[in-house]
């Protein structure tokens, strides 16, 4: 799991910096955060320490990396830029997910022949479909959770963008308190908000990407 954990985490954050870097904002290029080097990502709180007290809290695994720095004032057009900023990060774990899900596929049919043959090269093909399911259903977590649309999730900042001003000016002032809504969303789970739509979602995404019956 640690891997395509690492490697779906890192690309998130590369990419909102990387489409803010095209649109005008060179922020996380100055400070080095243009790169697949998981240690620059790392949040010793959110990517380490959280993850550890969820699980033993709550038996769910909540984290997130350190945010890639952005000055929306330096988009060429701050608003409209910055759904497409946010939606960055979302969108390749997507892309991703979709990925391991194509090659996990592959696999497991080709797996079925080595099987009968190979012993030795089932044992170096199971790690690998392991990977890959599991770089289907983290890249599928980290995208939709972080679409929940409430700032600072890449989600509120889509939605900001897409408002009228006077709407998006209101909405995003909920930024402050926007950690302590996600965590009541997670832990407290009002009107099923978690159980009954985020996890059926991530779990009939995870499913269908890697090409299970959808029940």
């Amino acid at each position: 799991m640690a891997i395509p954990v690492v490697f779906a985490i890192t690309l998130h954050e590369a990419a909102h910096g990387w489409v803010a870097n095209k649109f005008g904002d060179p922020t996380a290029k100055y400070q080095g955060r243009l790169t697949l080097n998981p240690i620059a990502h790392i949040d010793i709180f959110g990517t380490i320490i959280l993850p550890i007290m969820s699980m033993f809290l709550a038996r769910i695994v909540i984290g997130y990396a350190k945010p890639v720095p952005v000055n929306f004032q330096n988009l060429r057009n701050p608003k409209r830029d910055m759904i497409w900023v946010a939606g960055a990060g979302p969108g390749i774990n997507i892309a991703l997910a979709l990925g391991c899900g194509i090659m996990f596929q592959v696999l497991i049919m080709f797996s079925k022949q080595v099987i009968a043959h190979s012993s030795f090269l089932s044992l170096i093909l199971l790690p690998v479909i392991l990977m890959l399911k599991e770089g289907i259903k983290w890249n599928i977590v980290l995208a939709i959770f972080n679409l929940i649309p409430i700032p600072p999730l890449d989600g509120g900042r889509i939605l900001v963008g897409l408002l009228p001003h006077k709407q998006a000016e209101s909405y995003s002032r909920i930024e402050p308190y926007g950690f302590l809504i996600i965590m009541f969303l997670i832990f407290m789970n009002p009107f099923g908000f978690m159980s009954r739509i985020i996890w059926p979602i991530m779990s009939f995404l995870t499913r269908l990407f890697a090409g299970m019956p959808i029940l």
